[in-house]
């Protein structure tokens, strides 16, 4: 009569796949900055002045408004991701972990909401 004991502590393995998730997002939102930068580049160098009215010029458009916000929500996620990995990483105390994550999420929205006012709160409609 045998029996089967487990080996070492019984541990329940959980969240294996949120390191997949956060490399995709990286990625993604990577893909999404350097397809805006190409845009910008295009933009820039085909524009005849390059002055403070020129960028005024790019940025009147509605698509470009809206693709420079998108690209900002991407930046910040990708920076959120970023963060977020750092914190649980290397901080090991959950009352300073907790705080940085909290900090970290403010500051993201306040740059995002900043950028969102900077954008369409101008002169340039």
């Amino acid at each position: 009569m045998t029996t089967h004991q487990a080996i070492g502590a019984k541990r329940l393995v959980v969240g294996a796949h949120y390191g997949l998730l956060s490399w995709l997002a990286q990625r993604v939102t990577a893909v999404v900055m350097a397809a805006y930068t190409l845009i910008l580049l295009i933009c820039f160098f085909s524009a005849r002045r390059f002055s403070h009215e020129g960028w005024m010029t790019i940025f009147a458009n509605r698509w470009m408004k809206l693709a420079t916000f998108i690209t900002l929500l991407a930046l910040c996620y990708h920076a959120w991701v970023g963060m977020r990995n750092i914190w649980m990483d290397y901080v090991k105390p959950f009352s300073i972990r907790l705080m940085l994550l909290t900090l970290t999420i403010f500051w993201l929205l306040a740059c995002a909401g900043y950028g969102a006012q900077i954008l369409w709160n101008s002169n340039l409609s």
